[in-house]
């Protein structure tokens, strides 16, 4: 009978067959969960009400203030890095390269514990500026600027060769064509991915409670799982949860629809 079936019919039966699972995985979800439970661990209303406006005005805004300045950070050392690594100089695509292999292979958690206690005990009495938000920007930074340089350095052999020979036949050095018309297109071409990594970062900045944080330094992990220990309850880690689903939800729309701008100008 299944032979008879033509390709079309057969994947409108291939997807009422998915379609019938995926109902009846909602519905054994639905009957085995313990709703009233989770209601009364995570869903307190009152509980939830009393996080504000500290976890919009403390964590939210910490989270926030680290994921920029670690961004910015890892997004300026990432060209330079980017830019080594095209280098017609031998050493300087060596440490590239090394440093983008170091710090991509390693767990962003041992660079943050790394910032907090290898650097002090490397250096006695050196301290990083801006304290905990320069710690933060340091190890965020470092772990970006890897997976940016990369990124970036690809986004500069985008850019056809014509560009730099056309920059250069009009009494361009390398170096001003480099700063004036390639990389200005480059960046155009990455801003998918970085704005991806942008969301990343978003995420990565709950490892800020490994450093050692004050009450005012918390960001959104930490201040939920702070409460959630207070009142013996996890409803504060769910709005966390959701503060985060509130930055990261849209900009993942952005990077969706910049993607498909940039499909679409191919």
């Amino acid at each position: 009978m299944t032979s008879r079936l033509t390709k079309r019919q057969r994947r409108r039966v291939s997807q009422g067959v998915q379609y019938a699972l995926f109902a009846a995985v909602l519905v054994l979800i639905g009957v085995s969960a313990d709703w009233g439970r989770l209601q009364t661990q995570f869903a307190q209303k009152d509980l939830a009400q009393e996080l504000f406006p500290d976890i919009i005005t403390i964590a939210l805004r910490n989270t926030v203030v680290y994921t920029l300045s670690g961004f910015l950070f890892g997004l300026v050392l990432g060209l330079i890095v980017a830019l080594m690594r095209l280098s017609s100089v031998a050493p300087y695509r060596w440490v590239a390269s090394v440093y983008i292999e170091i710090f991509r292979g390693l767990p962003a958690l041992l660079i943050f514990i790394f910032v907090g206690v290898a650097v002090p005990l490397a250096f006695p009495g050196t301290e990083i500026p801006g304290g905990t938000y320069g710690k933060v920007a340091l190890g965020l930074g470092l772990v970006a600027a890897a997976y940016m340089a990369e990124t970036i350095r690809a986004g500069i052999q985008a850019v056809p060769k014509g560009q730099m020979e056309a920059a250069r036949s009009l009494g361009f050095s390398h170096a001003r064509a480099m700063v004036s018309v390639i990389i200005p297109q480059a960046f155009r071409i990455v801003i998918p991915p970085l704005t991806n990594e942008l969301v990343l970062l978003f995420k990565d900045s709950s490892l800020v409670l490994f450093l050692g944080v004050t009450l005012d330094e918390r960001e959104l992990t930490k201040f939920g799982r702070d409460l959630a220990s207070q009142t013996a309850n996890s409803t504060p880690i769910l709005v966390a949860g959701l503060c985060y689903l509130l930055v990261t939800v849209p900009l993942s729309f952005v990077v969706r629809r910049l993607e498909a701008r940039a499909d679409k100008a191919k």
